[in-house]
């Protein structure tokens, strides 16, 4: 798919937000301790990309049955996440009120909202 062709899961709430956490999950762990770089900040990093990218790749398959498999990985990577979000307010390396706590929730329901439009709808 070129840069010019259309792109459907730009157009879904659900990949904006999962954009937006990935953003803010980058900007975070930019201030972990650097003992950090190349183990949870890595993790995180790597689910944080991993839920838009599902996402992303979900819409660009043929039929709901294939997009609702991606959105299960990307749930998967949302639960890893939230995860070492926590174990990272377990370490004091972040606080729990960060944009990201509330950026992953939103977007945890974005998907559950995703999933039940894809299993009513026919594609």
């Amino acid at each position: 798919m070129g840069l010019n062709m259309g792109k459907p899961h730009e157009q879904l709430e659900a990949w904006k937000t999962a954009m937006q956490l990935a953003r803010s999950v980058y900007q975070l762990t930019a201030c972990f301790p650097i003992e950090e770089r190349f183990c949870l900040a890595q993790q995180m990093r790597r689910a944080a990309v991993s839920i838009p990218s599902n996402i992303a790749e979900g819409a660009g398959r043929n039929g709901n049955k294939e997009f609702l498999n991606f959105l299960g990985i990307a749930w998967g990577s949302l639960a890893e996440l939230d995860t070492q979000l926590q174990l990272a307010v377990m370490l004091n390396f972040v606080s729990p009120d960060h944009v990201a706590f509330d950026l992953a929730d939103h977007a945890g329901k974005l998907l559950t909202g995703l999933h039940k439009k894809l299993l009513t709808t026919e594609y």
